[in-house]
């Protein structure tokens, strides 16, 4: 499929690709484990054994490739799987820096665990690109990662800014876009060397496929190989059955993630005007600290999640989500139905998120119908 295409045209038609000996649109899914060897003992069809080597996870990946306008992609069993596999990859020892407001399990283990595997990680406010000046080490820090707009107070970093300061102190700059989606923010075209995706959440949008990705700027890059290398010997790979409804899913995710913009920005822009919310958090508000920022690196909109603070406290919160019947309280986020989640009670101790806050991750349901949900609910508390 040509490159000039536009991404919704890569997406929806999976790449392009037919099958050459059914004329399939819709790609077979290869669940071979391994492949013939030829005669000389070469492997002339390119493939050896489904860990490194599955053609409906190449399939796919080459669509979120193209997606984020990268040269590479690895998918694998899960977005914590991805994160993971890139933090060991580095070269050690290993100084990172990292958001205090970030993806709470994936902060939780460069707290407590990365440490064994000789990493050291800076957490700093990464909305101040002063600070991650001040906290790099030429030499030492190995690589910056960001998350943005970062989960669940929906906070944004100057990609590009902070892409220079990387690069100024020899590290990588990755970029947990999973919010954003490629739909919004090309990551890679604003200096970063490394996209993220949880891909369980937009790219997937279905709340089925547990799955993550990350796609290089650069294939040959030191660290592109190196992970590579250890997805392999590690297996923390995705199956095809996983990657070929992740593949289902790309198709519609323009669509998707247009409407969840549209419906998110009228329910944030409803809930500000509410009497039994404190405060509305979401980039698209023009008061919002990061909205001038966010216009800048995002474009087609500002996502489809927010986070509401409710007047009353804790207490007032977990009964506004006790009373949604529409919204259903479970985590995860991204998919066609609508979520919310009081995200203090999941993180637990030393959490930033307000024990006030609910976040909302915002579905394919009618946005009236979702308001009027919200509505009822928060009435109750008076």
């Amino acid at each position: 499929m040509s490159k000039f295409l536009k991404p919704e045209t890569i997406a929806a038609q999976a790449g392009g690709s037919i099958d050459s000996e059914t004329g399939a649109i819709i790609p077979p899914i290869h669940i071979s484990t391994t492949f013939q060897r030829d005669a000389d003992l070469g492997y002339s069809k390119g493939l050896i054994y489904s860990r490194p080597d599955n053609a409906t996870v190449h399939q796919t990946e080459s669509v979120i490739t193209a997606l984020e306008h990268g040269t590479h992609t690895l998918l694998f069993g899960s977005g914590m799987a991805a994160a993971v596999s890139l933090f060991l990859s580095l070269p050690k020892p290993a100084h990172i820096i990292a958001p205090k407001v970030m993806y709470w399990s994936l902060r939780n283990w460069l707290a407590t665990e990365a440490s064994t595997f000789g990493i050291e990680a800076t957490f700093v406010d990464t909305t101040d690109t002063d600070l991650i000046a001040r906290a790099v080490r030429p030499g030492e820090t190995k690589l910056v990662w960001l998350e943005t707009p970062a989960n669940p107070l929906w906070q944004i970093s100057d990609i590009a800014a902070i892409a220079a300061i990387a690069n100024w102190a020899g590290a990588d700059l990755a970029v947990d876009s999973t919010c954003a989606t490629p739909v919004l923010s090309q990551p890679l075209k604003l200096g970063a060397d490394i996209v993220m995706h949880s891909a369980t959440k937009y790219l997937n949008g279905h709340t089925d496929v547990l799955a993550g990705s990350l796609t290089f700027a650069d294939a040959t890059s030191t660290l592109a190989e190196a992970t590579t290398k250890l997805r392999a010997q590690h297996g923390n790979v995705l199956g095809p059955f996983e990657a070929a409804m992740l593949l289902r899913g790309l198709r519609t995710l323009h669509v998707r993630v247009a409407h969840q913009c549209r419906s998110a920005d009228t329910i944030a822009r409803a809930l500000a005007e509410h009497t039994q919310v404190e405060e509305v958090l979401y980039p698209g508000l023009k008061n919002s600290p990061g909205h001038a920022l966010a216009a800048k690196q995002m474009s087609g909109g500002f996502g489809g999640m927010l986070s509401v603070r409710v007047k009353g406290g804790e207490l007032a919160a977990i009964a506004t989500a006790a009373r949604l019947n529409i919204w259903k309280r479970a985590t995860s986020l991204g998919g066609v139905e609508s979520l919310v989640e009081h995200r203090a009670s999941i993180e637990g101790q030393g959490s930033p998120c307000p024990p006030d806050l609910l976040r909302l991750s915002v579905g394919l349901e009618a946005t009236d119908d979702l308001i009027e949900d919200l509505d009822r609910a928060l009435q109750g508390n008076n």
